[in-house]
């Protein structure tokens, strides 16, 4: 009884299957018929309308200016331990627990070109590493964003 109900299915889904084809001469008949339709336009009705006229209007620059309010920005005290002081916004690109590590950054920095610092947070006990240090906040963020290719985690921090 079960075979012959499961062989019964069977035979119909492969009957419904057989039934959905659609044939090629349904495709060409179509082809056929957009192609006739096509040769009955005339070149002329297949172009767009033209207008001789052509307007020109000045090229303005709508691009907003770069905005930096919404950059995240730490608000820390910190102390200098080495360098020249900090302005209000600074690039911290390293933080260390030990004062030789944040040194050995700062060394590598200075090498690279940095004019590099050493701050001191007493409240969480840590020396952060700053790279760089600015007025303005577009100028750090900029700092910033191109010190991220090799500190990835590099972040504001405002005096």
């Amino acid at each position: 009884m079960r075979k012959s109900m499961f062989f019964g299915s069977a035979l119909l889904v492969a009957i419904a299957f057989t039934g959905c084809k659609s044939s090629e001469s349904a495709y060409k008949k179509a082809y056929e018929r957009a192609k006739a339709q096509a040769a009955t336009v005339t070149p002329e009705e297949n172009q767009a309308p033209s207008n001789n006229t052509v307007e020109t209007a000045p090229v303005t620059d709508n691009r907003e200016q770069e905005s930096y309010d919404n950059e995240p920005v730490r608000h820390e005290n910190v102390a200098v331990v080495s360098g020249n002081g900090l302005k209000a916004f600074s690039v911290v690109v390293g933080s260390f627990s030990i004062k030789a590590n944040a040194d050995g950054l700062q060394s590598r920095l200075k090498s690279a070109g940095y004019d590099a610092q050493v701050v001191y947070n007493g409240s969480n006990r840590m020396y952060r590493v700053v790279a760089s240090s600015f007025n303005d906040k577009a100028s750090a963020v900029q700092s910033r964003n191109q010190l991220r290719s090799s500190y990835h985690d590099a972040w504001l921090l405002a005096n």
